[in-house]
């Protein structure tokens, strides 16, 4: 067997996935699973909280604002980040809360996403209708280790992307 290369060496390491769907209730669940599983085969592990935080928040977007609930989910690798991009069809863009009612249940979505993403934005260039919300976590980060409370005094400074 001189020469033999066990197959799994031969397997080209996936730079992205993409899943297109009509979000649920439960869809953060699987789509988080299926990020997990990505970390992990990019050794990338370390960015599994930010990462599985981020596109939760995205995913809950499209299940409230989004009328047909359809959109596309692309997990892509770059050199030393993940970017994660979730588009649709609706042409409303996301906005932060003016301000954040401590009791509310919605509208930290954002602030969130700031909070565990290295930079973030929303790309609606070449697109008749709908945009594609983005973020980015690199291998540097740890995620996002601070309290709930910390995130309202946080300023939002969102990226709108003219090219990828």
């Amino acid at each position: 067997m001189n020469g033999y290369i066990p197959p799994t060496h031969l397997a080209p390491l996936r730079h992205q996935y993409r899943m297109r769907l009509t979000a649920g209730d439960h869809s953060a669940r699987h789509i988080r699973a299926v990020v997990r599983s990505l970390l992990g085969e990019w050794e990338m592990r370390e960015l599994t909280d930010a990462v599985e935080l981020g596109v939760t928040e995205l995913v809950a977007n499209v299940v409230r604002h989004v009328p047909d609930r359809r959109c596309e989910v692309l997990v892509l690798r770059q050199r030393d980040r993940v970017r994660i991009e979730v588009s649709d069809g609706c042409p409303r863009l996301p906005a932060a809360m003016a301000e954040l009612d401590l009791d509310s249940e919605n509208g930290r979505g954002l602030v969130l996403l700031d909070a565990v993403a290295d930079k973030w934005g929303v790309d609606t260039a070449g697109r008749r209708d709908g945009k594609t919300v983005w973020f980015e976590c690199g291998t540097t980060r740890s995620g996002f280790t601070g309290s709930p409370s910390a995130l309202g005094g946080l300023q939002l400074d969102a990226e709108v992307a003219e090219d990828r």
